[in-house]
């Protein structure tokens, strides 16, 4: 009897150890194609959002199209149209994207 219970607590050893093995792969698995991107494109606009500049042409979160007339610490006016008067102060994180300004010497 003594090496029938042996041979079953083997087994269930084993299996334990497949089962963590197994776990451990689908975290890395996640950690690969979850949170890793993830961190990459956040590093990546926070780089975009440091690098701006006034004159620089941006796209908001909903969809505006401006131009950056003047920079703090947290937030960015931005002048949208042709009407001088539409200044609307907005936080940085509200920026989607930014275009550089084209250099007039280039």
């Amino acid at each position: 009897m003594s090496v029938i219970m042996t041979a079953a607590e083997g087994a269930g050893a084993a299996g334990m150890i497949s089962m963590i093995v197994w776990m451990v792969l689908l975290f890395g698995l996640m950690y690969f194609l979850m949170i890793r991107p993830q961190k990459k494109e956040q590093k990546r606009v926070s780089a975009m959002l440091a690098d701006m500049e006034v004159g620089d042409a941006v796209v908001t979160t909903g969809g505006f199209y401006g131009v950056i007339i003047d920079i703090t610490d947290d937030d960015v006016i931005v002048e949208f149209g042709n009407n001088k008067n539409c200044r609307i102060p907005m936080r940085k994180a509200a920026i989607a994207e930014v275009e550089k300004a084209a250099d007039g010497n280039a």
